[in-house]
C-alpha cells in the first residue's frame, strides 16, 4: 500500500508539474515561420506553428525534449527550463534545402496543401506564366502575342481565360468578371514571380472563403514581406527577347520592411510578323508587426503592356504554303492593357485566439485588343476583325474573424466568419468591327456596365484525435446593371441574384503514413452583365455541384503519393465562340475522373515529382456521340527532375504532356496533342548568379493553342471549319545574369 501512494504522489507531481509552453519560430531576417512542425517525442505530442510563427503546446515540463522541424529549415531541439514557462520562446531557424523527410502527415496539416509548399520550393518559376503551372494539372497556352492573358486548362475544363477558375493576389482578385473579352479574364502578367513566396491552390467548389469563378478550382498567390536578398538581374534570349528585373530591400528591421521590384521585357516572338511586345512592372510593398503581433501591409503596383499578334492560323493555309507556321492572316492584331493596384491587409488581434483579417483594395484597368478569327467570313472586302474595349475600376472590402477553441492537445475548434463585398465600374465596354486597327465600321455592342457582389461566409473546422470535420456556407448576392450607349433612348436594365453554397469537408489520417479525404460542395460562375441582362443565359449565377475522394500516402521518409477520384456537375457550361472571339453560356455538364501525384527525393540534392490527370468531360443535354465539351482536356502529364547540389549549382528538367482531344462536339476535328521538355541550370559564385533556361529543348513542333473556327480566306468561294492555332515556341535559349546584394 506504501508503494502505491509513493506512485500515486509521484504521478500527481507529474501531472502538476506538467504546463504549457508558447514559442515563437522567425528566421533570420525576423519574419515568422509557418507550418513547422513542433513533435514532443516523450508524450507523442504535435502541433504546428501558425502565420504568427506561433505555438503552444501542453502537458510537458521542464527538461523534456522538444523537437522543430520544417522542410524548408534546418531542425533543431529545444529542452525548456522553468523560466521558459513563464515567456515567449522565440527560435531562429536558418534555412536549408527542402527534404521531404521533415514533412509530417497529421490530423492537424492538410497534406495536399503541403505539396505545393513543396513544388514552389523545389521548383522556382523563372517568369510569370510559370506561376500557374505549379498547380498540378494545370495547363496554359498563349495565343495573341505574349501579353493577352493565357489559356486555362483543368480537370477536364477549358476554363478560357479563367471563366471556372477562382484567381487571387494577396486576396486582390485577378478576374475580371463582365469583361471585354471573356468572362472571368485573368491576366496574371502584372505579377513579377520574384515577388511570390507562395502559391496555394484548391481543385473543386470545397472552400467556402472562395466564390464566383471558384468551380475547377482556385489559386491563391502571396507575396514576400521582407526578402532575403536585394538583386539585379538582365537576361537575353532567342528572338531578341530581353528582360531588366530589380529589387531593392528599403527597410528591413524585426518588425519593419519594405521593398520595391521592377521588371522591363521585351521580345519580337518568332513570328514572321514581330510581337514587338513589352512589358513593364513595378511593385512596392511596406510590411510592420505592431503589438501583440499585430500587422499591416500595403503595396502598390503599375503595370503596362503593349504587343502584335499573328493570330490563330488555319491549318489549310499552312498546309497550302500560302504561309508558314509562324505567319498570319492578318498580322494587325494585337492589342495594351494597364492595370495598378493598392492593396492593404491588416491583422487584428483580439486575443491569443482571437484575429481579424481585413482586407479594403482598389484597381484600375485599361483593356484593348484587336483580333481577327474568321477572317472574310462576314465581310468579304475588310474583313472580319474586331475590337474589344474596356475602361474599369474595381473596389473591394472584406474582413474575416477566426476564433480558435484549444480543448487540449487532442483536439481543436477554429471558426471562421467572414464578409465582404467588391464593385465593379467598366465604362465604355465595346465590341466593333474595324480595318487595320484604324477605322471603326460599325458598333457592335457598347455600354457601362456596373456589377456589385455582397458576399458572407462561415465555416468551422474541428480536430478530435485522428479525424477532422470542416462545415461551412457561403451567400453571395449580385447586382447587374447594364447601360446600352447605342440604344437611341436611354435604355438602363438591371438584375438581381443570390446564390447559396454549402460545403462539407472529412478527413482521416490513419497514422503518419497515410491521410485519406472526402470533399462535397457546391459552387457557382456568375455570367457576363450583358448576357444576363438580354436573358440569354438560362441562369443568373449557374451552380457547380462536387464532390472528391482520396488521400495522401508516405510509405517511406523520400516518398509522398496523393490521388483524388472526383466528380463536377454543371448547370451551365461556357462555350467559345469563334466569330466573336469570346465565350457564351451553353447547357448542363458533367466532369469525372482521376487525379495522381509522386513527390520523391532519391538524395537530398534531386527531387522527381510527376502529375498525372484524367477527365471524362461530357455535355449532360446532348446526343451520346455528340456531346464532347470541345477543347476540354482527357488527360495531362506534368512532371521532371530538379536538383540542388550545395550552394553552388541547382536546375531542373521539366515536361508537359497534353493528349488529343476534341475540338469540336462530335470529336469529327481534333486538336493535336504535344510534350515539350523544358531545362535551366544556375550556377552562384559568391554573390553572382549565372543561369540557362532552354525552352522546347527537342525543338518539337507543336500547336500551343487551337480551335475549332469556320472561316474563309480572301480568295475563297466558301468557309471551312477546321482546326485554327497558335504555333508553340520552337527552341528557345535564355542567358540570365544576376546580382546579389
Amino acid at each position: 500500500m506504501r508503494y502505491f501512494y509513493i506512485v500515486l504522489i509521484s504521478y500527481i507531481g507529474t501531472f502538476v508539474s506538467a504546463q504549457n509552453i508558447t514559442g515563437m519560430l522567425k528566421d533570420k531576417t525576423g519574419s515568422p515561420i509557418e507550418y513547422a512542425n513542433i513533435i514532443i517525442p516523450k508524450y507523442n505530442l504535435h502541433t504546428h506553428s501558425d502565420d504568427r510563427g506561433k505555438y503552444d503546446i501542453s502537458g510537458i515540463k521542464a527538461g523534456d525534449t522538444i523537437l522543430v522541424s520544417h522542410m524548408t529549415f534546418q531542425s533543431v531541439i529545444l529542452i525548456p527550463t522553468a523560466k521558459d514557462f513563464e515567456s515567449t520562446v522565440v527560435t531562429v531557424l536558418l534555412e536549408k534545402n527542402i527534404d521531404l523527410d521533415q514533412v509530417t502527415i497529421s490530423p492537424q496539416s492538410q497534406a495536399l496543401k503541403t505539396l505545393s509548399r513543396i513544388d514552389i520550393q523545389t521548383n522556382p518559376v523563372n517568369n510569370a506564366q510559370e506561376l500557374l503551372r505549379h498547380v498540378p494539372g494545370l495547363i496554359i497556352g498563349q495565343h495573341a502575342g505574349g501579353g493577352k492573358a493565357e489559356q486555362i486548362f483543368l480537370r477536364g475544363f477549358d476554363i478560357d481565360h479563367g471563366t471556372d477558375i477562382n484567381i487571387s493576389i494577396d486576396g486582390l482578385p485577378v478576374n475580371m468578371v463582365s469583361h471585354a473579352h471573356g468572362q472571368g479574364y485573368a491576366d496574371m502578367h502584372f505579377i513579377m514571380p520574384e515577388i511570390i513566396e507562395d502559391i496555394t491552390y484548391g481543385k473543386g467548389p470545397y472552400d467556402a472563403d472562395k466564390g464566383n469563378l471558384a468551380t475547377a478550382g482556385y489559386v491563391a498567390f502571396k507575396t514576400k514581406d521582407s526578402p532575403q536578398n536585394s538583386f539585379f538581374s538582365t537576361e537575353f534570349g532567342s528572338f531578341n527577347t530581353r528582360r531588366t528585373a530589380g529589387l531593392v530591400n528599403l527597410l528591413a528591421s524585426q518588425n519593419e520592411s519594405a521593398y520595391i521590384a521592377s521588371e522591363y521585357l521585351l521580345s519580337d516572338g518568332p513570328f514572321v510578323s514581330s510581337q514587338a511586345f513589352n512589358r513593364f512592372n513595378l511593385f512596392a510593398k511596406y510590411t510592420k508587426r505592431l503589438e501583440n503581433n499585430d500587422k499591416i501591409s500595403i503595396w502598390a503596383s503599375r503595370f503596362t503592356s503593349r504587343w502584335n499578334a499573328s493570330g490563330q492560323i488555319p491549318d489549310r493555309a499552312v498546309a497550302s504554303g500560302l504561309i508558314g507556321r509562324f505567319g498570319a492572316i492578318d498580322d494587325t492584331e494585337g492589342g495594351n492593357t494597364s492595370r495598378s493596384n493598392v492593396v492593404l491587409n491588416y491583422t487584428k488581434y483580439l486575443a491569443d485566439n482571437q484575429f481579424v483579417k481585413t482586407r479594403a483594395f482598389v484597381s484600375a484597368y485599361d483593356f484593348l485588343l484587336y483580333s481577327n478569327f474568321t477572317f472574310f467570313l462576314n465581310d468579304s472586302i475588310n474583313g472580319d476583325q474586331i475590337r474589344q474595349k474596356e475602361n474599369r475600376q474595381i473596389y473591394g472590402l472584406d474582413t474575416e474573424l477566426n476564433y480558435r477553441i484549444n480543448k487540449n492537445s487532442d483536439s481543436d475548434l477554429l471558426f471562421k466568419i467572414g464578409t465582404g463585398i467588391r464593385y465593379d465600374d467598366v465604362n465604355d465596354i465595346e465590341l466593333s468591327n474595324t480595318l487595320n486597327r484604324k477605322t471603326t465600321l460599325s458598333h457592335l455592342a457598347l455600354g457601362q456596365v456596373d456589377e456589385s457582389n455582397i458576399f458572407g461566409h462561415a465555416d468551422a473546422t474541428f480536430v478530435s484525435g485522428k479525424w477532422m470535420l470542416n462545415a461551412g456556407i457561403r451567400a453571395d448576392y449580385f447586382k447587374f446593371i447594364y447601360e446600352n450607349q447605342l440604344s437611341a433612348l436611354y435604355d438602363l436594365r438591371y438584375a438581381t441574384k443570390t446564390a447559396w453554397s454549402p460545403k462539407l469537408n472529412i478527413q482521416y489520417t490513419i497514422n503518419k503514413s497515410i491521410q485519406l479525404f472526402a470533399k462535397s460542395g457546391k459552387g457557382f460562375h456568375s455570367n457576363d452583365t450583358r448576357v444576363v441582362i438580354d436573358e440569354q443565359a438560362q441562369h443568373v449565377l449557374p451552380a457547380a455541384y462536387g464532390i472528391d475522394f482520396g488521400g495522401v500516402l508516405k510509405p517511406n521518409k523520400n516518398l509522398i503519393i496523393n490521388a483524388a477520384l472526383w466528380y463536377l456537375h454543371l448547370d451551365q457550361e461556357f462555350v467559345y465562340v469563334g466569330d466573336g472571339g469570346i465565350v457564351e453560356p451553353s447547357g448542363r455538364s458533367k466532369r469525372q475522373g482521376l487525379d495522381f501525384g509522386v513527390r520523391y527525393q532519391p538524395t537530398h540534392w534531386m527531387f522527381i515529382y510527376s502529375d498525372l490527370n484524367l477527365a471524362n468531360p461530357r455535355s449532360v443535354d446532348d446526343a451520346e456521340g455528340e456531346n464532347y465539351i470541345p477543347l476540354a482536356p482527357t488527360l495531362t502529364n506534368t512532371g521532371g527532375i530538379s536538383f540542388h547540389s550545395g550552394q553552388n549549382i541547382s536546375g531542373g528538367l521539366r515536361y508537359r504532356h497534353v493528349a488529343d482531344r476534341p475540338a469540336n462536339e462530335d470529336n469529327s476535328i481534333v486538336a493535336q496533342g504535344y510534350t515539350v521538355i523544358d531545362l535551366n541550370v544556375n550556377y552562384t559564385i559568391k554573390n553572382i548568379m549565372l543561369g540557362l533556361e532552354i525552352n522546347n529543348l527537342f525543338n518539337t513542333e507543336w500547336n500551343e493553342t487551337q480551335f475549332a473556327t469556320e472561316s474563309r480566306l480572301k480568295d475563297e468561294a466558301a468557309p471551312v471549319e477546321e482546326i485554327h492555332f497558335t504555333p508553340g515556341i520552337p527552341f528557345f535559349i535564355k542567358g540570365k545574369l544576376t546580382y546579389l546584394f
